[in-house]
């Protein structure tokens, strides 16, 4: 199924796999595609997986569409407003605990709390600071019921406390891996040296397909791997290209590489391009003035 097949109703449940099932939730837009995927997992015991926006409607679905069985588990795979916000609520009706890495600033890298400590605040991609798991998940650790099993892999990048969760042959990559677009990696929140760590842990995995949060499910895992990591060491060229010793902003670099971005994202391609530049400065390749922060002048040396 590509995403051009891919067209959920919202609210509407959708089988994917035995045992697995689907509610799009209605929050389409640039950066949500057509929603948020919460999958349902199991029949009798049931895992849901990102609840998804605090919206009613999509709370009424999930309880609608597991009615039949137990939701036993919560499980979120980061701390968005498009994934997480819901899980309180569901969790006050069903008595589920909710499962997650931990708050929206766990995992988050050195350089990153460093620029978060220096003021430097995310961009409106929707962090979700109230979230609290109720059982902390790291690398390795597994839940179970006597229908399934989902084994946690950390994979910050996108966010610190992102996770995606191995089914098997299969993998939630929540936002980590989509098709229908490159992950996000947005400062101080995203980190892009985990993001690519990231999708080397998820190379090593021989998964015959991942379900992600938004768009269809990608049925070619290691294909996908390989574009993105490719997609990101092409628009780290691009940089590299653009750079000269006199040095550029952010904002420059950014239109000098983004040259047919849709209006609506340039400040989302600009934190991308800072994401590049902070990678790029922590390996040595560029130079940041006065220092590392998002009004610096980078520069490439002769």
């Amino acid at each position: 199924m590509s995403d051009h097949e891919f067209d959920p109703v919202a609210g509407h449940p959708l089988q994917l796999a035995r045992g697995l099932r689907l509610i799009l939730a209605p929050n389409p837009s640039p950066m949500t595609y057509l929603g948020t995927n919460t999958y349902l997992l199991g029949n009798t015991s049931i895992a849901v997986i990102d609840p998804g926006p605090d919206d009613d409607d999509h709370l009424a679905a999930i309880l609608a569409a597991t009615h039949t069985g137990t939701i036993s588990h919560i499980i979120v795979t980061h701390a968005h407003l498009d994934h997480s916000p819901l899980a309180r609520r569901l969790s006050a009706h069903t008595g589920a605990p909710v499962h997650g890495y931990g708050p929206a600033t766990a995992g988050r890298s050195t350089i990153m709390q460093r620029l978060a400590d220096q003021g430097f605040a995310g961009g409106g991609e929707g962090i979700d600071s109230d979230f609290a798991p109720d059982i902390i998940m790291s690398s390795g650790d597994c839940v179970s019921t006597d229908e399934w099993t989902l084994k946690a892999l950390h994979t910050p990048g996108h966010i610190g406390n992102h996770l995606s969760l191995i089914w098997g042959d299969a993998i939630f990559t929540g936002d980590h891996v989509m098709g229908w677009a490159s992950s996000l990696v947005s400062p101080p929140d995203g980190d892009l040296t985990d993001f690519m760590a990231s999708c080397e842990k998820l190379a090593q995995i021989d998964a015959r397909i991942y379900f992600p949060g938004h768009g269809a499910p990608v049925t070619i895992p290691s294909e996908r791997i390989a574009w993105l990591v490719a997609h990101r060491r092409g628009r780290e060229a691009q940089i590299l290209d653009t750079l000269s010793p006199e040095g550029l902003t952010v904002d420059q670099i950014t239109r000098a590489v983004y040259t047919d971005v849709n209006p609506a994202l340039i400040a989302a391609a600009k934190r991308n391009v800072f994401a590049h530049l902070v990678d790029l400065q922590q390996r040595g390749l560029i130079t940041a003035c006065p220092d590392l922060q998002s009004d610096a002048i980078f520069a490439i040396e002769n």
